[in-house]
C-alpha cells in the first residue's frame, strides 16, 4: 500500500529542502530553525530559509558588517553590528537583484514585507535568547501595502469556465487529445474548487476515503494541519460521482489512495492544477488571470454576497483571523452599503 499521507510526504520533502538550504547559511542558524520547529510549519520554515539566504548574501556581499567573517565563523554576537539602516537598505536592494545563479529577481511591496517578516523573526529569536542586546529588525517599518483588486469570476463567467472544462471546445492539438482522457477528472476537481472554496493544497491532498456521500462531506487538512469536514452541494456531487466511477475502473489506481490522479496514475500536483485552471480560463475568460486561488475568491465572494456574514465566510474558508477575510472581501461591502442606503426612509 502506498503512503496515504500526502501531508507527511510534503513535510518530509520540505524538511530535506530546509537542511540543504542550511548549508548556505551561517552555522548558528541551525539553532534558530530548531528553536522555532514546534511553533511553525515546515513550509513556513522553508520560506524563512530561502529569505534568510538572500539576507545573508546581501550582508556578506553588499556591506562590510561581517568583514573578516564567513558563514562558518559567523556567530550570533556578530549580529550586533547590524543596524536598522542596513535592513532598510536591504529592502531597497530587494527591488531588483541577481541571485546566486545570476537570475534577475524583483520584489513588490508584498515580497519585501514577507522577507522583512523573516528577518524580524530571526532577530527576535536571538534577542529573546539574550544572545544579542537589541532587536533592531523590529524598528524597521513594514513597506506600505496597497490593496490589490480582487480578481474573481462573475456568475456568467463561472458558467463559461465550467462549460469549457466540460466540452473542451476551445482546446487545440494535444490539449484536445488530453481532454478526452481527463475531462471527468477536470470537471469534478474544478467544480469542487468552485463549489467549496478549498485551497489547491487541500484539494490535491484528498484521498478517496475522505469523502462521505451520505452527508455530502469531505475531510480536509487545513494549512495548520487541523482536519475539518466541509460540505458540498448536489451540483458538486454529480461530477464527483461520475469521475469516481471512471477512476474505479482504472486497474492501475487500485492501490492509489489519492482522489485526483494524473495520467501517470499518481497524485496530481498543485502545479498541475494551476496549469489546468490557466488552460481553461485562458479560453473562457482571456482578459482575467485566473488561478486556483481566484476560484477560491470566487466562492468566498458568492458566499459573502449570499450571507452577508463575514464570520461565516472566514469559518468556511478556514481563515484563522477574520481580518484576513475582511481584507479580501472588503470591496464587496460596497454592495451592502448601497443596499443599506435604501433601507432607511426619511419621510413616509
Amino acid at each position: 500500500m502506498k503512503n496515504t499521507s500526502y501531508y507527511a510526504e510534503r513535510n518530509n520533502k520540505n524538511t530535506i529542502r530546509i537542511r540543504r538550504l542550511l548549508n548556505d547559511l551561517p552555522e548558528f542558524c541551525y539553532d534558530y530553525f530548531t528553536g522555532i520547529e514546534n511553533t511553525t510549519s515546515t513550509l513556513t520554515r522553508l520560506n524563512y530559509a530561502y529569505d534568510l539566504r538572500v539576507f545573508f548574501d546581501y550582508m556578506f556581499n553588499e556591506t562590510n558588517v561581517f568583514s573578516g567573517k564567513n558563514k562558518n565563523t559567523l556567530e550570533p554576537s556578530d549580529l550586533e553590528g547590524v543596524r536598522a539602516s542596513h535592513i532598510e537598505r536591504y529592502l531597497s536592494y530587494l527591488s531588483a537583484y541577481e541571485d546566486q545563479d545570476g537570475n534577475m529577481k524583483v520584489n513588490t511591496e508584498r515580497g519585501k514585507a514577507r522577507k522583512l517578516a523573516s528577518v524580524r523573526s530571526f532577530f527576535k529569536y536571538f534577542y529573546q535568547k539574550e544572545l544579542i542586546s537589541a532587536d533592531v529588525a523590529s524598528k524597521v517599518k513594514t513597506p506600505k501595502l496597497h490593496d490589490k483588486n480582487i480578481i474573481r469570476l462573475e456568475n456568467d463567467e463561472i458558467g463559461k469556465f465550467l462549460d469549457e472544462v466540460e466540452s473542451g471546445y476551445g482546446l487545440e492539438g494535444h490539449a484536445k487529445g488530453f481532454h478526452k482522457k481527463t475531462q471527468k477528472r477536470d470537471l469534478a476537481m474544478l467544480t469542487l474548487l468552485l463549489g467549496t472554496g478549498m485551497r489547491v493544497s487541500e484539494c490535491v491532498g484528498l484521498n478517496l476515503s475522505d469523502i462521505d456521500f451520505s452527508i455530502n462531506g469531505l475531510k480536509i487538512t487545513r494549512k495548520g494541519g487541523n482536519q475539518v469536514v466541509i460540505y458540498f452541494s448536489d451540483e458538486v456531487k454529480v461530477p464527483l460521482v461520475d469521475y469516481i466511477n471512471e477512476r474505479n475502473e482504472n486497474p492501475y489506481l487500485k492501490d492509489e489512495p489519492a482522489l485526483f490522479c494524473s495520467l501517470q496514475n499518481k497524485r496530481i500536483t498543485p502545479r498541475a492544477v494551476e496549469n489546468l485552471v490557466k488552460k481553461y480560463a485562458s479560453i473562457s475568460t482571456p482578459l482575467k488571470h485566473i488561478t486556483p486561488h481566484k476560484l477560491r475568491s470566487t466562492y468566498g465572494t458568492a458566499l459573502y454576497r449570499e450571507t452577508g456574514d463575514i464570520y461565516v465566510v472566514a469559518d468556511v474558508l478556514g481563515h484563522k483571523d477574520v481580518n484576513t477575510t475582511k481584507k479580501h472581501y472588503a470591496a464587496i461591502s460596497d454592495d451592502i452599503r448601497r443596499k443599506a442606503a435604501t433601507k432607511v426612509r426619511l419621510r413616509d
